[in-house]
């Protein structure tokens, strides 16, 4: 089957689900019902030109993806915050002073350039720092570079293992699961129900787990190819060339999505074996969690009905027991 075209992201005991232009947060409050709450996505880059062109669509698709994980993230997390931390601080009132209405979205946009440079900083400098004390004792730069990028992929699937130590992370991580059932079981035919979804593999090419060791793969073959004497270009160039590392990756990821291929299966099978690690099985409450999610932005019924999976009379149907029909077409991104 196509692909759905649909993705998402766990939250703060909740899903996060994108279908185009429109995402839906569905989040499991502490009384117990599920809140949903669907928005228009918005982009960074308005031109839809822009978005066709390769490597340019994965840096921008990368930066929006940070952005709504941002704020989605934010919404969740407002349902379990205590009173006393509610309360805006000194520092967000001075914001609120100095942007007024905009506060919120200075906010969101440095954080996101933080966690980028974080980000950067401890995966891609980091490394190479580490691999410089061990120049005088390496003569080929080649070798540097593959030490580098060992170092690189360690220190990456290091924090991977360690995060999964932490409790919360875990229920995410439950959550993420969750998430990749529900499109897995879509995409593989199959009505979304909790008994589907439960059955359906928790693993998924598109994921940003996937995505983010592709990064570190890819980083690996860029700077084994390009060398210089200049340890000053050598870091500048390594920032330089994130956005183009991350543009490609972005493209295989893509590809990976819509390709049942052996060779892109064999290349995406690192990804999903990382995937282990960042998801778990869920249970059903989550599940139902993901699912609102899932309905919220994106007519599954239609879609399984244009891939031939239902007939006209089975979706005739499936609209007749929701008593409702979804107003929105499920034409592919």
């Amino acid at each position: 089957m196509r692909s759905s075209g649909i993705g998402g992201q766990a939250v703060i005991e909740g899903i996060m689900m994108k279908n185009k232009d429109r995402y839906a947060v569905a989040v499991r409050k502490p009384d117990q019902e599920i809140e949903v709450e669907v928005r228009e996505s918005g982009s960074v880059m308005k031109n839809p030109i822009l978005k066709k062109i390769p490597i340019v669509r994965g840096v921008l698709s990368f930066v929006e993806s940070l952005v709504l994980g941002m704020r989605t993230l934010t919404f969740s997390a407002e349902f379990y915050e205590e009173e006393e931390t509610a309360k805006p601080g000194k520092t967000e009132k001075a914001l609120d002073r100095i942007f007024k209405d905009k506060a919120e979205s200075v906010v969101m946009g440095l954080t996101v350039i933080f966690s980028i440079g974080f980000a950067v900083a401890i995966f891609m400098i980091l490394p190479y720092y580490i691999s410089e004390l061990l120049r005088p004792y390496v003569i080929s730069s080649a070798l540097m570079a593959l030490i580098e990028g060992v170092l690189r992929l360690a220190i990456f699937i290091g924090y991977i293992f360690l995060i999964t130590l932490m409790k919360d992370i875990r229920r995410v991580f439950m959550y993420h699961g969750a998430e990749h059932k529900c499109i897995n079981c879509v995409e593989s035919g199959l009505p979304l129900t909790v008994e589907n979804v439960r059955i359906s593999s928790r693993l998924h090419k598109r994921c940003g787990t996937s995505f983010l060791l592709i990064v570190m793969i890819v980083s690996i073959i860029f700077f084994f190819f390009i060398h210089t004497p200049n340890p000053v270009w050598r870091v500048v160039i390594r920032l330089l060339l994130v956005p183009v590392i991350a543009g490609v990756s972005y493209e295989f990821i893509r590809l990976a999505g819509s390709s049942d291929s052996i060779l892109v299966n064999l290349l995406s099978a690192p990804g999903m074996l990382l995937q282990r690690l960042t998801t778990r099985e869920p249970d059903d409450s989550m599940i139902e969690v993901a699912i609102r999610a899932v309905e919220a932005v994106f007519d599954w019924k239609q879609y399984l009905a244009d891939e031939g999976k239902i007939t006209q009379e089975e979706l005739a149907q499936l609209r007749a027991e929701e008593g409702f029909e979804f107003i929105e077409d499920s034409e592919e991104n």
